[in-house]
């Protein structure tokens, strides 16, 4: 049985204190600045959360009536995300991968923290667009991952990128080997700009989309 892509098991339980010792906070700063423009009662759609602590802060911002979805392809980061206090809110854990996943209803909020860096472009594309179906008019995407601009980057961010693809293709069998710009999907669906906000040296972009009406 071929080993599946972009499958974080093997890392789950090292991964929060790895992203640390790389990039301190950043990683976790770039999705929290997200979390003030979740409204209340909102139902969420969480892809590719990882070990779960994304929970427990929008617990902080909503002790109660958010009905989340957390669909991650890990089944150890899954294990870990149930073990999260999520105050008064609702969380239903999918473990499969989003290609394979099909919503029961729209979402008000999606959020993808460091999800689309894993896809090779012509797996990245359909993907986007099935979140885009699944997001509600007027609704709220909350977007965090790596960036490079080849012309704006500094020169180690190549070197860095290059590495963590190394490493985690090693031990994750991530299928991308560089940055696809995600940007230009957001242009395409016509998204409006909240908040973007650049971490560790510009490496990292934070952005609250807004799908159109």
């Amino acid at each position: 049985m071929a080993e599946q892509k972009n499958n974080y098991d093997k890392v789950a339980t090292q991964y929060d204190w790895l992203s640390k010792v790389v990039f301190y906070r950043s990683l976790e700063n770039a999705q929290v600045t997200l979390l003030k423009y979740i409204p209340a009662g909102s139902q969420v759609l969480v892809v590719g959360g990882g070990t779960g602590w994304i929970l427990e802060r929008m617990a902080q911002y909503h002790e109660k009536g958010l009905s989340i979805t957390y669909v991650e392809i890990s089944g150890n980061m899954i294990s870990l995300s149930q073990k999260r206090d999520i105050n008064e809110n609702t969380v239903k854990f999918v473990h499969q991968p989003i290609e394979d996943y099909i919503p029961e209803h729209d979402y008000d909020v999606i959020i993808t923290p460091f999800l689309f860096d894993n896809f090779v472009p012509e797996r990245a594309l359909p993907v986007f667009w099935q979140l885009h179906y699944s997001l509600k008019d007027g609704g709220l995407w909350l977007f965090a991952d790596f960036f490079y601009d080849k012309e704006k980057s500094r020169w180690w961010h190549k070197l860095l990128l290059k590495t963590m693809y190394s490493f985690f293709r090693l031990l994750c069998n991530v299928e991308a080997k560089s940055l696809f710009d995600m940007s230009t999907c957001f242009t395409q669906g016509k998204y409006s700009i909240l908040h973007k906000r650049f971490f560790y040296f510009g490496f990292i972009q934070s952005i609250a989309y807004r799908k159109p009406v």
